[in-house]
């Protein structure tokens, strides 16, 4: 019986690190390929820009010279190489030409060369243009590039998908953190991305809730809000911003026999501190804000612990008045907020007339 035993856990053991190893091959081959795959393109690129400059290309010829060299990649290699595709080629080469100088250099093709040294290039690749081809496709449509390089930085911090980025390119990620602050501020989003060392750096104007699937001309109650985020919560910290975790809804606590829920509480580990969220579907009134005050104050006293920072409310309602909350908070307030949502992908135009 014990030999069974001992057997059965032995092939546990073979088959998990089988399946981790495999698991880790695939991984990297995947990495690899993608690596390669924009490799390849840069320096694709680099021709295309380089016999172009050569021949003192005009823009009627050059666009000549791509489609003659389409029509003969196709030939070869497949339709991956059409007009349109070597133009976001030759865009992607103009846009990141700077990155040359810190790119390894590829080995000569030997009977020396092995699968560990060309596995070693792509991995020092991969640190100069860490994302895939079809992330660099999406940042490449950023003509700004400080708003570009941001974006960048968060997608390769964040480890988010293609579908991601682009969903946070369309809510105006950049310009919901960016339009209220001043240059100096903004030079330093697109160089460090964004930084969360106060309860200010995790607000945004205003929260894009667009992924609910509630439709603004349906009547819909706080309840039918809450359900929503609930069954979307990956999504809504992906929305609040870096460090969130979740720790539960309708949160209760009693105060003289008296039953208080707080709606949402949410943990920021990179501020380390509680974060109590209220929601409001109709426009905010003073009483609201009297109400976080109370959630916060009594989580400051008898939750958080003396390692931990301030505990911040946020109150993300559908309409607000500055002054109301101006009047209601101190003026030394720092920990509670009040943030309109919205459950449609505002332009930018928009996005600026609101933050304004």
């Amino acid at each position: 019986m014990t030999k069974v035993r001992t057997t059965a856990i032995t092939s546990n053991i073979l088959i998990k690190q089988a399946v981790d190893l495999l698991e880790a091959a695939r991984h990297q081959a995947v990495r690899n390929t993608n690596s390669l795959m924009v490799f390849t393109y840069f320096h694709l690129g680099r021709l295309i820009v380089e016999h172009e400059q050569g021949g003192n290309t005009k823009a009627v010829y050059g666009q000549e010279t791509i489609k003659q060299l389409s029509k003969e990649l196709c030939k070869k290699f497949g339709n991956g190489f059409s007009q349109r595709n070597l133009e976001q080629i030759r865009t992607f080469f103009l846009i990141y030409r700077n990155r040359q100088k810190k790119l390894p250099i590829p080995q000569t093709p030997s009977a020396k060369s092995s699968l560990k040294s060309e596995t070693a290039f792509l991995a020092s690749f991969a640190e100069v243009f860490p994302l895939s081809w079809s992330h660099y496709v999406a940042l490449c449509r950023i003509k700004d590039t400080a708003e570009r390089s941001f974006y960048e930085i968060e997608v390769t911090q964040g480890n988010w998908s293609v579908r991601e980025l682009q969903r946070q390119i369309n809510s105006g990620l950049f310009e919901r953190l960016t339009l209220s602050k001043d240059k100096k501020s903004v030079k330093e989003f697109a160089r460090k991305g964004q930084l969360v060392e106060k309860p200010e750096d995790v607000l945004k104007t205003p929260y894009i809730l667009e992924f609910l699937g509630l439709e603004e001309k349906n009547s819909y109650t706080e309840s039918d809000l809450e359900k929503a985020i609930i069954n979307k919560i990956e999504h809504f910290l992906l929305e609040m911003g870096k460090g969130f975790l979740f720790q539960g809804r309708q949160v209760r606590f009693s105060l003289d026999g008296e039953d208080f829920f707080v709606d949402l509480v949410l943990y920021n580990r990179l501020l380390q501190c509680f974060v109590l969220v209220d929601l409001k579907i109709g426009k905010l009134k003073h009483q609201d804000i009297g109400q976080m005050q109370m959630y916060v104050n009594y989580y400051d006293r008898y939750i958080r612990t003396k390692s931990e920072k301030a505990t911040v409310g946020i109150i993300i309602c559908k309409d607000k008045s500055d002054a109301v909350i101006e009047i209601t908070l101190p003026e030394n307030n720092r920990t509670i907020f009040a943030k309109e949502y919205r459950l449609y992908l505002p332009t930018k135009a928009e996005l600026k007339r609101i933050v304004e």
